[in-house]
């Protein structure tokens, strides 16, 4: 590393060759740790060519270095107490590290990266972010936990989520589907042009609503069913889609795709409100005895909306990333309070308005499906546009997420991300096979996000927070009581969060 001077320019000197030499790089580098990770001390050597010697390293540099080795020299690296001062110590905008041909990288603070969004763009990049498939559950999850219940539990755990989140941002600081209609599935059309319909009617599983009619058995009919089956041939088809894009080496490509994601949110609420307005409200309160078309508003299944809930608001991995780029930083706590609010309030939208409007009777409020948008036939051409547009927003998101997958595996394996296209593609057939393994054996969207969020959460939501805060409190010896315990409570709801799902 090396001192630079105003002008920045590089600190080897004009001879290098060129076609050694890449240019700076922007390395990123975490200004908190400046006196944990001290610069290391370069050589002034040469490098002796047949013709001519090359400098690798200015004289500036070079006396820059030698003065903090003569610091490390003094005492051992153990001792604080003689460290190199700040005033030596090069700032991260003006460090550099080189490379064996002779080149420059900078280091580049992090602080040079704030200032780039306003708190709006801020608050929707999270509000974007935190948006999922879970939104497709919210409703199934109202109906197992009963309405009253579902409107409260969606309350209290985006508080919950909220308060973790909260610590996680400040821990900074402490420590250093597609449904296709089978011969069995009921439908009901309140007008011609809004049919809803009960695909699980036929199992028995749901009262036998005598007003609804059915599908005629056609050739036409039984082909479709044969080739267009969501548990036994679409997943193989959506691998002929998915698997080549998972081998590209950069997912830049598909990161600049990330609106659409917004877009799908939006039709989503827009197919929802229209559906709504067709249909109208179909609503009765029974608090604690089910009906024949109506369950009760106090269930005990809840612990089921929980589980989904943990995942619809998880967002704890990378919310720092996402507050680092804000224009004003000390505006970061007050901007995660409002899209958390704008993210708890559009799944009280989406589970209520479905919830509600589900046509009951003739169906019964159990007909709601797992992922609301199977309660439409495949003719229905609103939700169809719906699906299209969460399968692209999906073939945008699942190349990234193969590529964070490809990084932690294969990074730390072999030591880099792409080691060869073999390894790779080894790799992404391991993915892919999960996926479609699931999406035959267990295709039930609702039961993969409870089981997943309340895994996840009880790392990254519960457990980390809490204790980096107990931790913390502790070694500054500010920790009470009171606050042991509450944040122990938490640590044990994300416990109990896990546990109740294998017993629901």
């Amino acid at each position: 590393m090396a001192n630079m001077n105003s002008d920045s320019r590089h600190l080897g000197t004009s001879k290098v060759d060129h076609e050694r030499d890449p240019g700076p790089m922007n390395i990123q580098f975490e200004p908190s740790d400046l006196r944990s990770k001290r610069p290391f001390y370069i050589e002034p050597t040469n490098i002796v060519n047949v013709n001519h010697v090359i400098q690798r390293v200015s004289d500036h540099a070079s006396a820059m270095n030698k003065r903090i080795h003569y610091y490390s020299r003094l005492t051992t690296p153990a001792d604080k107490a003689l460290i190199a001062p700040d005033h030596v110590v090069p700032g991260p905008e003006e460090c550099y590290v080189y490379s064996p041909l002779g080149s420059a990288y900078k280091l580049q603070s992090y602080t040079e990266g704030y200032g780039k969004n306003t708190s709006l763009v801020t608050i929707f990049m999270i509000w974007n972010t935190m948006m999922g498939t879970s939104i497709l559950s919210i409703p199934w999850g109202i109906k197992q936990a009963g309405f009253t219940t579902g409107m409260c539990v969606i309350i209290l755990m985006g508080l919950l989520t909220l308060y973790c989140c909260y610590r996680v941002v400040k821990s900074r600081t402490m420590i250093y589907f597609i449904h296709h209609i089978n011969d069995t599935d009921t439908i009901l059309s309140t007008n011609n042009s809004n049919p809803v319909i009960c695909p699980s009617a036929g199992s028995g599983g749901h009262p036998d609503n005598s007003s609804m009619i059915f599908y005629a058995n056609d050739t036409g009919a039984q082909q479709f069913e044969k080739w267009w089956d969501k548990s036994r041939t679409v997943p193989f088809y959506l691998v002929g889609f998915l698997l080549p894009l998972l081998n590209f080496k950069s997912p830049s490509f598909f990161s600049k795709f990330n609106i659409l994601g917004t877009v799908s949110v939006l039709y989503l609420i827009f197919l929802v409100t229209f559906k709504a307005v067709r249909l109208g409200f179909h609503l009765e309160f029974h608090w604690f005895i089910p009906t024949e078309f109506f369950v009760p508003e106090i269930r005990f299944q809840f612990p089921q909306l929980t589980g989904v809930l943990t995942l619809a608001f998880f967002i704890h991995n990378c919310i720092i990333t996402l507050l680092k780029n804000n224009k004003k930083q000390e505006n970061n706590v007050r901007d995660l309070c409002i899209a958390y609010m704008l993210v708890t309030l559009t799944y009280l939208y989406i589970g209520v308005l479905v919830f509600a409007s589900f046509p009951s009777p003739p169906l019964s409020k159990d007909c709601i499906e797992q992922n609301f948008l199977d309660n439409f036939p495949s003719s229905d051409t609103l939700s169809f546009i719906a699906r299209i547009f969460l399968l692209f927003q999906m073939m945008t998101v699942y190349p990234l997420l193969g590529y964070l997958a490809r990084v932690q595996l294969l990074g730390h394996i072999f030591g880099d991300i792409y080691p060869s296209i073999f390894h790779v593609l080894i790799l992404n057939l391991i993915i892919v096979g999960a996926g479609v393994i699931m999406a035959c054996f267990y295709p039930n969207i609702g039961g993969i996000i409870r089981y997943s969020g309340a895994a996840c959460g009880l790392a990254f939501v519960f457990i980390y927070p809490s204790l980096i805060y107990i931790i913390s409190l502790h070694q500054e010896e500010r920790l009470t009581w009171p606050k042991l315990v509450f944040h122990v409570f938490i640590i044990i709801l994300g416990v109990a969060n896990l546990i109740v799902q294998f017993f629901m």
